[in-house]
């Protein structure tokens, strides 16, 4: 075993770099992770976006993971978003007929994110809407938000959470209607444009 001197830096060698962490593309992923409607589900709509750090750049490694109620404002309470190969334990996907609310979206190279669930219907006193985690590079702490859909003013005016923010920040949380049931929803980490996001305490 050679010995080194650590009092003479010059013979000191520099340690591998690493990478910080969390690695969100290993082991998270599944297979039809966006894919939450049922096969030909009358009340599918289609939803697309960017996820965009504070200079507006794409992020190319973020997760999306959605969670809403089906068209009746119910949370589904089955199983089946992850089932696993019993012969090999690895993820086979969902069954294509249970709806159970949920998805997981990496973004591509382009920080873009698309998924297909259901319409959600209203609960409570909030307008319709989908619950929203962000993972991403940077992110010691995900992030959540909210995605409202545009339509009846009058029930987004009074929404709880919609009604105490101002136009241009209110803006960030409903999606703009691109026609044939798709919907945009852009994601912005920071700066200008920047999504609300809320705390839970």
């Amino acid at each position: 075993m050679t010995k080194i001197d650590t009092a003479r830096p010059e013979t000191v060698l520099p340690t591998p770099s690493h990478t910080v962490g969390p690695f969100y593309g290993h082991a998270l992923p599944f297979p039809g992770g966006g894919d939450i409607a049922p096969v030909g589900h009358p009340d599918t709509i289609a939803l697309r976006g960017y996820v965009r750090d504070g200079d507006g750049e794409p992020v190319p490694d973020a997760f999306v993971e959605l969670w809403g109620p089906d068209p009746d404002g119910e949370v589904p309470q089955v199983d089946g978003s992850m089932r696993r190969d019993p012969a090999t334990g690895g993820f086979v996907g969902r069954n294509g007929v249970e709806f159970t609310g949920f998805g997981r979206i990496q973004t591509d190279t382009n920080g873009h994110w698309t998924a297909r669930t259901l319409r959600p219907g209203t609960r409570g006193r909030s307008a319709p809407h989908l619950s929203v985690c962000v993972f991403a590079r940077g992110l010691l702490v995900h992030l959540y938000t909210r995605i409202y859909l545009p339509g009846d003013e009058a029930t987004l005016s009074a929404d709880p959470l919609l009604s105490r923010l101002g136009d241009e920040r209110r803006g960030t949380l409903i999606a703009e209607d691109e026609g044939n049931n798709t919907y945009r929803f852009d994601i912005r980490l920071q700066g200008q444009g920047e999504t609300v996001f809320l705390e839970f305490t």
